[in-house]
């Protein structure tokens, strides 16, 4: 419960703070990119510990919180604001008016990154049975936000930048959240190890058919 409650939360602040750009040594990328990234270890812990199935589901956990979250900022926005607080109802709207194609590609892009890094670790640890967990972190991050990122500046900038611009934001947003995720390989070792410590159990999805619609967990 702890992990999917922070798993949703970091996706929750990601998508409030991915309208605020910061500077990164000349470098425009949304302020999200310092805490996008961690859902895809909490993602990781969970699927490496629990598996597939239960990944799966907090997956839809936070789909429909960032739903959620969207169609109330835009509902909220659409209200009309008292004489006295028009300035700030303009503020307000500029930071969390969330346009629909915005939405879209939030959801898309989150969905289809997150459902691919859980498949990559799934089908990696097998693979490597259960051996060299740091090829099943990185190189499902490097899936996962690959067509998260891909799928997102895609449908949120294309035709609003010229290509060059709208590749270099992808490359640029890509090699930062990967660069992130293998800095922050040793703790995720460390809360992986923990976890499996303490709960007594590292599922292998062994016949695992991967269907991202279904809900049902086994036992």
């Amino acid at each position: 419960m702890g992990l999917a409650t922070a798993f949703v939360t970091c996706l929750i602040v990601a998508n409030v703070t991915a309208g605020r750009l910061v500077d990164f040594w000349g470098v425009a990328l949304p302020g999200a990119v310092l805490i996008f990234p961690i859902s895809y270890i909490f993602g990781d812990v969970l699927t490496e510990v629990y598996g597939f199935k239960r990944s799966r589901l907090v997956i839809w956990l936070g789909l429909g919180a960032n739903v959620f979250m969207a169609l109330f900022f835009l509902l909220i926005n659409a209200l009309p604001a008292p004489i006295w607080w028009q300035t700030q109802a303009k503020s307000y709207n500029l930071v969390l008016g969330l346009a629909p194609r915005a939405v879209l590609a939030s959801i898309t892009a989150y969905f289809v990154g997150e459902y691919l890094n859980s498949l990559v670790l799934s089908k990696m640890k097998i693979l490597t049975k259960g051996k060299w967990l740091w090829t099943r972190t990185i190189g499902s991050t490097i899936v996962g936000e690959g067509a998260d990122t891909l799928i997102f500046i895609s449908i949120a900038f294309a035709g609003l930048m010229p290509l060059r611009n709208l590749l270099f934001l992808i490359l640029a947003q890509y090699i930062f959240k990967v660069a992130y995720e293998i800095a922050a390989t040793p703790l995720t070792y460390l809360v992986i190890f923990k976890i499996k410590k303490i709960e007594g159990i590292d599922t292998y999805d062994y016949g695992e058919k991967y269907n991202p619609i279904g809900l049902k967990i086994d036992g």
